[in-house]
């Protein structure tokens, strides 16, 4: 009697444990924002190479 008592207990505790299903866990998506430069200082460097290009063949 002892060890169908003990069996029901054990039997109850683990379907406590077990509780709950088996769906995929919530996770919310990072959002990563990039700075907004404008395109106008895209332009700068080749400007600056083609005046130091022209200065050196005006120089020689």
């Amino acid at each position: 009697m002892k060890k169908l008592v003990l069996a029901a207990a054990l039997t109850a505790a683990a379907s406590t444990a077990f509780a709950g299903s088996m769906a995929d866990p919530v996770v919310e998506p990072v959002v990563i924002e990039e700075a907004a430069g404008s395109s106008g200082n895209d332009v700068w460097v080749p400007l600056l190479l083609l005046v130091i290009v022209a200065a050196a063949a005006a120089a020689s």
